[in-house]
């Protein structure tokens, strides 16, 4: 299904969007490669049934910033333009689902503007900040960085991806993938972003303290999801810790960490039956 392609001015950056479908507002908020291509194979999956808003966060891939931030409160910017494209396209109101790094953005996305959210689907947010170890994982990305000013980028993802658990999990299967032109050019602006995860968000976002009482006061909004085949690696382990404090059991979907990128499809269909029945 073809998209529309468009901009949206927000405090110090502008944004690029891409909306497809028809139906009930779906916002998708990027991971931490901060690309909104990844979830274009998703988005056409369940474009029959919702209208998709995909995006490139702020300073990363299309939407750049207006001049250097000063490095404060960057999830709180990262929430503020996911309202913000919320009110453009949906007129003020939508589904969310975040993964990864978008994630922590969609449950503070819940916890600071819950008039704007249907459902939030909170899928595998990296809170170290949360679990038991804590010191132990936020010690990991500090080292992480370190390994990244020291090796290079390249050095520290692979690092990341090993300690994450996400071996050989992350390439979709051909019928899910996207023209060979278009993925090169993702591709290659994922590899330009990740110098912008490292210094914007590797050693900041797992540290976010969520506040669990205003959680706790929209439960019924929330959905806390959690891969099929992840349940042992450290990803899925914050949504546990959420999950009693909270009161919300753990949803499963297909695959793994991104199983929204590995198994579009099957995703889409869980997704889109969890969203239908919570109308």
């Amino acid at each position: 299904m073809s998209a529309t392609c468009d901009r949206v001015r927000v405090p110090g950056a502008s944004l690029y969007f891409e909306v497809r479908g028809t139906g009930p507002a779906l916002l998708l908020i990027p991971t931490g490669n901060g690309d909104g291509g990844p979830y274009t194979p998703l988005a056409e999956a369940i474009a029959d049934r919702h209208t998709v808003i995909t995006y490139d966060k702020r300073a990363y891939s299309r939407s750049p910033l207006d001049a250097p931030d000063d490095g404060t409160d960057r999830v709180g910017a990262d929430v503020e333009d996911a309202r913000a494209l919320i009110e453009h396209v949906a007129g003020g109101r939508a589904d969310v689902l975040g993964g990864s790094s978008g994630a922590i953005v969609a449950l503070e996305l819940l916890a600071r503007h819950p008039r704007c959210v249907g459902t939030s689907v909170v899928h595998e947010p990296p809170l170290a900040s949360v679990l038991p170890d804590a010191e132990e994982w936020l010690a990991f990305y500090a080292n992480l960085y370190a390994t990244y000013q020291d090796a290079g980028p390249v050095v520290a993802m692979g690092i990341f991806r090993e300690r994450m658990g996400m071996r050989g999990t992350t390439k979709p299967p051909d019928d899910a993938q996207l023209p060979p032109d278009e993925l090169a050019d993702m591709l290659a602006r994922i590899r330009s972003n990740h110098t912008q995860w490292f210094e914007r968000e590797v050693r900041d976002y797992p540290a976010v303290v969520p506040d669990v009482e205003a959680l706790r006061a929209v439960a019924g909004q929330l959905v806390l999801g959690g891969g099929d085949t992840s349940r042992d690696d450290f990803p899925y382990q914050p949504n546990r810790v959420l999950s009693a404090r909270i009161g919300v059991p753990i949803t499963h979907f297909p695959g793994g960490h991104v199983g929204f990128v590995t198994q579009p499809g099957e995703f889409a269909d869980a997704l889109s039956a969890l969203l239908t029945a919570r109308r």
